[in-house]
Order: C-alpha cells, then sequence, then structure tokens
C-alpha cells in the first residue's frame, strides 16, 4: 500500500503536475521523518496554519514532527486543483484526509487545505499549508 494516494481523475498540465509532485514529495517526507528533504522542499518564512488556528514555523513544525509529537503515518490528496497567481506563485487546494497521531491524539481527519508553492531558480518551495 502506498503511504501517499492521489485521489483524482483529472490531467494536469506539466507545470501543474511539478507543483502536484511536489506536494506529494513534501507527504512522504513528513511519513518517513525526512529532515533533509523537509528543509529542502520548505520555505525558510514558511508558516502552517493547523486546525485548531495554531500557527507554526518551519523550524517549529520540523521539529515536531522529528520529535514524534506529529507523526503521520498516511496522505490521501482528493481531487487537487492548481490555482496560479502568476508564473511563480501557486496554491494547490485538494482535501487531504491524514491518518496520524498528533500531540498524542491518534485518528483520521480530511483538511481543506490550500498549499501555497513559490517557484525560485526553477524550483517550487512550499511556503504555506492552511486547513
Amino acid at each position: 500500500m502506498m503511504n501517499v494516494e492521489l485521489i483524482c481523475e483529472k490531467s494536469f498540465s506539466d507545470v501543474d503536475n511539478e507543483i502536484l509532485n511536489r506536494f506529494i514529495e513534501f507527504q512522504k517526507a513528513l511519513i518517513d521523518k525526512d529532515k533533509e528533504k523537509l528543509n529542502d522542499i520548505i520555505l525558510d518564512d514558511y508558516q502552517l496554519v493547523h486546525m485548531s488556528g495554531k500557527t507554526q514555523s518551519k523550524e517549529e513544525f520540523i521539529g515536531e514532527v522529528m520529535d514524534g509529537t506529529l507523526n503521520y503515518y498516511r496522505s490521501e490528496i482528493e481531487d487537487p486543483t492548481i490555482l496560479w497567481d502568476d508564473d511563480e506563485n501557486a496554491s494547490l487546494i485538494a482535501d487531504v484526509t491524514l491518518t496520524a497521531k498528533v500531540y498524542g491524539i491518534k485518528g483520521k481527519w480530511t483538511l481543506n487545505t490550500v498549499a501555497s508553492f513559490v517557484k525560485i531558480d526553477d524550483e517550487w518551495y512550499f511556503g504555506k499549508w492552511d486547513n
């Protein structure tokens, strides 16, 4: 079984696929607790807004992933849409269902996700995750 599953019947342009693949890469890095990959994908001024409204910086978020406060086991990305601000700024919008153990509570949560991406030197970076 794949730990990250894309549930979608539509096709994407090459550049939309770049963003979608980067988000999938991010999800896999969360599950694998791949600190190097997370640091590579996430911008330094990254901001995570949890369902509760709690906001975390890149450092805080990665720290909690690595110390086991945030444990991700599976991700299902359903019907993503890519919206463009300009050639270097885009957002991925999707329902993302995460199987996780978060702050000691194990469960399965569906997040109405808005993930912001910025293109720098021909690479897409994750800037904000609002859910």
